[in-house]
């Protein structure tokens, strides 16, 4: 403990105070200030997106609208979807659009009839949605990244993957019966091209960033943050703008077209570090200030605190020579006050006393940091085993229901972002109620952990294994090629079952089912139940068999 003086006390009370004044009023100057350039800038993002949402909008409808009209044109009421006038009406509108990447007609059967450089002609595109939203009427769609033109086309040159926004409508002919679906692809990096021309103008915002973000949340632009999410409070603050997460934040939903099925919203943002900087700056002068006045102060309260406390100091000086038991201690006559002489021995013991107590403490200290160590010890093995409670099934040690949920809907997701196929073993215990009839439910349980067991050991060490309910396993194969394709690590588990020994019991079988991921798949839901019917086929088929 550093011992001062009762001149630098007063001193540091008196420049203390005056600097804790002027800084209150300054970070509080600064504060008003923040408040307002956060709310100016705010304000400029929110015009800045509400113009940016504006023009997209726009070009959207105008696409939207090129297209209806093409397919109102009399070539398209004349029924006859071969007709070569037709291809040309499209390259025309194609060559004058740089934005579309592909245009043609498809008849009700899905099938292209004609189309710009020939892509996909011949081919079906029944399953595709904007087909099918086409034949109810007029569409625009969400991006998505191609499916059939992927080989067709040449990739982007940044290595991105290829995404269209789709644009149809309906081909009727003269008796207004629909014969057809005109669809258009439009490049994804014309709506970005629209997004960063409206944004970054000469005197646009510094450091503005620009995202386009679907109705659920998820950035779709930029690429290097596609699939993050954005809070809700974001977009759909009541101001219009928000400020956290170290950005100034303005969201504007883009106005849709008419039976367009997409919810967009246009955010800037800009960091706060750069739409603070003036407000930072005059805080930065105001504390430059606050500090040059604080030394101004403490020079003159250096100089009234030394005419104060100078008796006191000569009083103090006398006191400490007497409890040193040295000569020479001479107590001033105009204050010649003996509580003051005693006043420096009676701090002596007490010093003496509050030094035994220090020691005690540290021992008591140093106890009770022991015990937290241990106690903390304790806490952190008993949270690992409520973590492995919570994700693994308590009977068979593998993972349980809820954690097989969790990881089968990762799978899914990543399947959907990569396309990396993965496949879902379903296995069933062959006749396990017959054990539990006939040797009780504790037997069987203990057929169910041996079971666990042989699947753990016959699967690989990247192959996620858990107790889908019951009798029934589920296992994730994360690696489907060969050598190890989802056939061969099944007939492994089954033949390990088979020839396993389990208490009691002696041998029993399984049946297994096999699903493989899907492109179609809109969820997991569709692995399940093709992996469950499988097992259902397998049970069919006299069970024991690996379907």
């Amino acid at each position: 403990m550093i011992k001062t003086s009762l001149r630098s006390h007063l001193t540091l009370w008196f420049a203390g105070l005056s600097l804790l004044t002027l800084l209150s009023v300054g970070f509080y100057v600064g504060h008003i200030a923040t408040g307002q350039v956060r709310q100016a800038s705010g304000n400029a993002l929110l015009g800045a997106a509400r113009s940016t949402a504006a023009l997209l909008a726009m070009q959207l409808r105008e696409r939207q609208l090129e297209v209806s009209l093409l397919s109102k044109a009399p070539l398209m009421r004349l029924g006859n979807l071969d007709a070569p006038d037709i291809l040309t009406l499209m390259e025309l509108r194609s060559q004058s659009r740089a934005e579309y990447a592909w245009m043609g007609v498809a008849d009700t059967q899905g099938r292209v009839h004609q189309a710009v450089n020939g892509l996909l002609v011949n081919q079906s595109v029944q399953q595709r949605p904007w087909f099918q939203a086409g034949m109810r009427g007029e569409y625009t769609g969400d991006p998505h990244e191609a499916v059939l033109l992927a080989k067709l086309m040449p990739g982007s040159p940044s290595g991105e993957p290829l995404r269209f926004i789709d644009f149809a409508a309906p081909i009727r002919n003269a008796q207004g019966e629909t014969i057809g679906v005109l669809g258009a692809h439009a490049h994804w990096s014309w709506v970005t091209h629209i997004v960063e021309s409206a944004t970054q103008q000469k005197d646009a915002v510094p450091d503005l960033q620009a995202l386009i973000i679907d109705g659920d949340g998820k950035v779709l632009y930029p690429e290097a943050l596609a699939g993050q999410q954005i809070p809700p409070t974001h977009l759909n603050s009541p101001s219009g703008w928000t400020s956290g997460n170290g950005y100034v934040t303005a969201s504007v939903a883009v106005p849709s077209p008419s039976n367009a099925q997409l919810s967009w919203y246009i955010v800037l943002r800009q960091p706060l570090d750069i739409a603070l900087q003036p407000a930072r700056e005059l805080l930065y002068k105001l504390l430059i200030l606050g500090v040059l006045a604080a030394v101004v102060f403490g020079l003159v309260a250096y100089y009234l605190a030394s005419t104060l406390s100078r008796p006191i100091e000569r009083l103090a000086k006398s006191a400490k020579q007497v409890q040193d038991q040295q000569p020479g201690a001479v107590f001033p006559q105009e204050h010649a006050v003996l509580e003051i002489a005693q006043l420096g021995r009676s701090l002596a013991g007490m010093t003496q006393s509050l030094l035994s107590k220090e020691r005690e403490l540290q021992e008591a200290n140093a106890s009770l940091e022991a015990t937290v160590a241990q106690r903390t010890a304790d806490l952190t093995q008993a949270n690992a085993e409520l973590l492995k409670l919570a994700t693994h099934d308590a009977l068979t040690g593998v993972y349980n229901r809820r954690r097989f949920d969790e990881k089968l809907a990762e799978n899914s997701l990543l399947f959907q972002r990569t396309g990396r196929t993965f496949a879902l073993l379903l296995i069933d215990a062959d006749y396990f109620k017959r054990i539990n009839d006939t040797y009780g439910h504790a037997i069987g349980d203990e057929v169910l952990a041996h079971l666990a067991s042989v699947i753990e050991k016959t699967t690989r060490a990247t192959d996620f294994v858990a107790r889908y309910g019951g009798e029934e396993f589920a296992v994730l194969l994360p690696e489907v090629d060969e050598p190890d394709s989802p056939e061969v690590v099944a007939e492994k588990i089954r033949a390990a079952v088979a020839a396993a020994v389990f208490p009691t019991v002696g041998q029993m079988t399984v049946s297994i089912g096999i699903g493989v991921a899907e492109p179609a798949d809109r969820d997991s839901l569709a692995l399940l139940k093709r992996a469950d019917l499988r097992l259902y086929e397998a049970k069919a088929a006299g069970r024991n068999k690996v379907a």
